[in-house]
């Protein structure tokens, strides 16, 4: 699993998520922190809050009949 910050349209960064830690209180409010924290500039320059996305990034698979 992946947690990754958009500003904009645009992907910034990602980083490695534990899905069996997801549902821990602050777990992804931790790595949310530290990206705002590492691409201030950014943020402040783009004037648009940033976004947030756990996301799988493997391929969906196919299943047939």
């Amino acid at each position: 699993m992946q947690l990754m910050m958009f500003l904009g349209n645009d992907m910034i960064d990602s980083v490695p998520v534990q899905m069996n830690q997801l549902s821990l209180p602050g777990y992804l409010g931790r790595f949310k922190r530290v990206l705002k924290e590492k691409h201030a500039d950014l943020i402040r320059e783009s004037g648009t809050p940033p976004e947030f996305l756990v996301v799988d990034p493997q391929p969906a698979k196919k299943y047939t009949n």
